[in-house]
């Protein structure tokens, strides 16, 4: 018995860390795939090939898609804050930043959530290791982003500033999507990725025509890896690890996640961090991980 439920907790570790790898890895196939497809085109054709897989997953799976139009005006909203506006914001900033630095910036979500919890909906107790959290993940934001800023005041600091609006975005879809509740989790991914689709497929046609477009082998393997991978199986390991290991245990990944992002961005891309940007990813991940350990032992030992 202790054999087998030592070999469980081995597979959703495992699954924890390819998630967290996934995600990681998406901020690499996005810098490659804005190489030479244009932001909205490439994020219209990942929300639209993610969503699709999706919908094949839960046809496997026997569930079914709700139909009533209140239920999808919601998944529009959300698509809107958790796929049309980041997704495109962090591809068109990474056009000017590294994807190393677009890992970090991005991974302060846990951040900017707490926060808007603690002003606006207030539904969580505030404690001080989140405190803690909060003050140390803002301060390696502004090391990343203030230490050059009136130096590269151009496109750099701009593309930076999108990304953290991107970040920003996924807060608010974090607080949005508890209104999902009694919907198979699938549910709202798939169908916020077939809405945002919807939205972003006309802007890509109008504003960039595709057509016209001569992508770059590369880009394109980027592109269907970013779909596939780091939008639609890891959206399938998401929900399985939301039923095994729970909300919390899940979040898990957040800070996983950008050593691992920064990693495959060095690796694969050969960028490198400054000084200063290895002291910012370090706050982040210490101000992640302070505001979500805690709350995992919390729950371990109510259920103990």
């Amino acid at each position: 018995m202790d054999i087998r439920q030592d070999t469980n907790i081995a597979v959703e570790l495992a699954l924890l860390v390819a998630l967290a790898t996934l995600w990681g890895g998406s901020y690499t196939f996005i810098k490659l795939g804005v190489a030479t497809i244009p932001p909205i085109t490439l994020i219209a054709a990942r929300t639209a090939i993610a969503g699709l897989l999706l919908l094949v997953v839960m046809w496997a799976r026997g569930v079914r898609m709700p139909a009533d139009a209140a239920t999808w005006q919601r998944f529009a909203f959300q698509a809107v804050l958790n796929s049309v506006i980041p997704w495109t914001l962090i591809a068109w900033g990474e056009r000017h930043v590294d994807a190393a630095l677009a890992t970090i910036l991005n991974s302060a979500g846990p951040i900017f959530t707490f926060l808007l919890t603690a002003v606006v909906t207030r539904h969580e107790v505030t404690s001080p290791r989140k405190l803690f959290g909060v003050v140390a993940g803002m301060a390696g934001i502004l090391l990343i982003v203030g230490v050059d800023a009136f130096q590269d005041i151009g496109s750099g600091l701009v593309a930076e500033a999108a990304i953290v609006a991107a970040t920003i975005c996924y807060a608010c879809a974090a607080i949005f999507g508890r209104s999902f509740k009694g919907l198979d989790p699938m549910a709202p991914a798939a169908g916020s990725l077939l809405t945002g689709a919807a939205a972003l497929i006309p802007a890509s046609l109008i504003v960039e025509q595709p057509w016209t477009l001569t992508p770059s082998l590369s880009s394109v393997l980027a592109l269907l890896a970013l779909a596939t991978f780091s939008t639609a199986a890891a959206f399938a390991i998401y929900f399985r690890l939301i039923q095994t290991l729970g909300s919390v245990g899940t979040t898990a990944q957040a800070y996983l996640r950008v050593p691992i992002g920064v990693a495959i961005s060095v690796a694969f891309l050969g960028e490198s961090l400054s000084q200063t940007a290895w002291v910012g990813l370090a706050c982040v991940v210490l101000g992640v991980a302070a505001m979500t350990i805690p709350a995992r032992r919390a729950a371990s030992v109510k259920t103990s």
